[in-house]
């Protein structure tokens, strides 16, 4: 497996801003190879239907197959942990609006995820060490990516363990999502 993908085509950025497909994204790389029947119990989609998305995330290089399976219970694996992409004047407008509508989805989805999250926890310990927090401060462009690639440095810090399946005793699959724009606040 290689370093996170960089995106520039728009047919691969629209490929992936489906809600099937990161599904299927995030659970082949945080679980390891799985076969369709496997991701559809965990997605709760038909097989078949996975199977399709699995072929179009296969045609866009996202996953690939992996070893050891024939048939209907071929196993498929990421062939990159992460991606990123471009939201910004360099690139072209098909790609700007790919990036923007998958940018969107993916904060729908930890949002979602977030709030369910934070619904759903009982144990004390977990429901404390969770946290939201939100700053607004008088920033200049170089102030902003500074602090912006601090915090991605920051949340980082353990992504070793997703590619090697290091789990500590005790330890949950956590997400962690930092964003840092300039906003208007009307007055």
């Amino acid at each position: 497996m290689s370093n996170p993908r960089r995106l520039r085509d728009p047919r691969a950025l629209a490929a992936v801003a489906h809600p099937v497909r990161m599904g299927i994204i995030e659970l082949l790389s945080v679980h390891g190879p799985m076969t369709a029947t496997e991701l559809a119990d965990q997605l709760d989609e038909t097989p078949a239907n996975c199977s399709w998305h699995l072929r179009k995330l296969a045609e866009h290089d996202f996953i690939e197959e992996a070893a050891g399976g024939t048939g209907r219970q071929r196993p498929w694996q990421m062939r990159h942990i992460g991606m990123s992409w471009a939201e910004d004047d360099d690139v072209g407008r098909d790609e700007l609006r790919a990036g923007q509508a998958l940018s969107r989805m993916l904060l729908e989805r930890w949002v979602d995820r977030f709030l369910g999250a934070s619904e759903r926890e009982t144990d004390p310990g977990w429901r404390d060490s969770a946290g939201l927090t939100q700053h607004v401060a008088w920033l200049t462009p170089e102030e902003l990516g500074d602090l912006t690639g601090r915090l991605a440095e920051l949340a980082g810090t353990y992504d070793d363990r997703l590619g090697t399946g290091e789990r500590p005793e005790g330890a949950r699959l956590c997400e962690i999502v930092a964003w840092g724009a300039a906003v208007e606040i009307e007055r």
